[in-house]
């Protein structure tokens, strides 16, 4: 007889956008006619820029002559996109990363939700609340926790981001082991300056932490005082993993292509005490469970950093900016709070009302898809987030439905 993971049996009972799904399925059902206009989900609408058009359809044609054919490539990824990436993402900033350290992938997603495997199940994991829920889930499915209770899992620790503390969490009060951060932050929106991520540099360090950094949408930073890369905080180093992605400065949302940095520096322990290097175990793990990403793609998401590309992913992200201004505007010139849209694709409005009725009244009479905060968390409760991931026409036509109701 085969058991199963019992784990699995402590996930909620649906995850936050499948359940959104469902709904929006009853909708469309139910109004057939009606046009729906979904600003709750992160997908990219806007056409891949030319360059990595063009450099995609040449490691297509490379495909098809034998003296050019690509079979299995490395897993870790091609020497000339990690190269691209120490030198244009890190070193340009002066944050030391080599390309080596860099293992390319086809999704930051699954770059979070597995790096939790390197890890023994007894250590104490602190997550952000609100937060993107593959963080938590994939601990829950390792084993790290208890059951549910009143949207928070018994045995993490919760470092609540609210109005209070401008949405970047304080210091754990307890000792964590593993600690999930991620600016420009999805859900909210918000920014973390040098200051705050050295503050938690600092912790992790002094008590031998892993801080897992999600920098997925680090391509909407346009204030320059603001760092683009953990490794800019000296230290970094010696206690940090950095995830990115090429889905939404390029639109690889259905190209997939992504990254995690991991240092040599770093380092974990087995229960004798010996070290043990985190980029070898990493190394070890996605050797055994990957393939590697297409020789295709890698060349397309090499075009993002020719001059051509650099300018047309400035501009497209320009563009999703422009969204993310007018929804802003849209909801403070009517007095509600936001946050995000400004060095972020995501707007998190305090609506003042419970999240999931709001997200029905937006959905159920005007024909407008958000996401209910308290999806992402008990701290999420009376907000949405709105994503600026979408054409002009429909974020124009959107907020005129919202603001007609409203």
């Amino acid at each position: 007889m085969i058991r199963v993971n019992e784990n699995y049996q402590k996930l909620k009972a649906s995850y936050l956008f499948a359940d959104i799904a469902k709904r929006v399925a009853a909708w469309q059902t139910a109004n057939p006619a009606h046009k729906l206009i979904r600003m709750g989900i992160g997908d990219v609408t806007e056409p891949l820029p030319p360059a990595c058009v063009a450099a995609f359809h040449a490691g297509v044609d490379e495909m098809a002559a034998r003296e050019t054919f690509k079979g299995y490539g490395p897993e870790q990824g091609y020497a000339f996109l990690r190269e691209l990436i120490a030198q244009h993402d890190f070193k340009a900033r002066g944050a030391h990363v080599e390309a080596d350290e860099i293992f390319v992938s086809d999704s930051s997603k699954c770059d979070v939700g597995n790096i939790q495997e390197l890890f023994a199940n007894d250590i104490r994991v602190a997550i952000p609340d609100p937060v993107y829920p593959v963080y938590v889930d994939s601990n829950v499915m390792a084993g790290r926790t208890g059951a549910s209770t009143d949207n928070r899992y018994d045995g993490l620790v919760y470092l609540e981001s609210t109005r209070a503390n401008g949405y970047v969490p304080a210091l754990p009060t307890q000792p964590v082991d593993l600690i999930y951060l991620c600016f420009p932050n999805n859900p909210t929106g918000a920014t973390a300056t040098h200051e705050q991520l050295k503050a938690w540099v600092d912790y992790a360090r002094a008590n031998k932490a892993l801080i897992v950094f999600d920098a997925a949408y680090v391509a909407f930073l346009r204030d320059p005082k603001l760092p683009q890369s953990i490794y800019e905080i000296p230290g970094a180093r010696e206690c940090a993993i950095e995830f990115r992605s090429f889905s939404k400065n390029a639109g690889f949302t259905g190209t997939r292509c992504a990254f995690i940095v991991v240092p040599k520096e770093l380092k974990v322990w087995d229960n004798a005490g010996g070290e043990h290097s985190v980029h070898a175990l990493w190394n070890r793990r996605h050797t055994t469970k990957f393939n590697g990403v297409s020789y295709p793609v890698q060349k397309a998401a090499a075009a993002v950093y020719t001059p051509e590309g650099q300018a047309q992913v400035k501009a497209l992200t320009d563009f999703y900016l422009e969204n993310a201004r007018l929804v802003r505007t849209a909801f403070e010139t009517r007095g509600l709070h936001c946050v995000g849209g400004v060095n972020a694709p995501y707007i998190w409005v305090n609506v003042g009302r419970d999240s999931w009725e709001f997200f029905d009244l937006l959905l159920n009479q005007a024909g407008v898809v958000c996401t209910p905060g308290a999806g992402f968390g008990r701290c999420g409760q009376g907000y949405v987030r709105f994503s600026a991931f979408n054409s002009r026409a429909n974020v124009e036509e959107a907020l005129a439905r919202v603001v007609k109701l409203l």
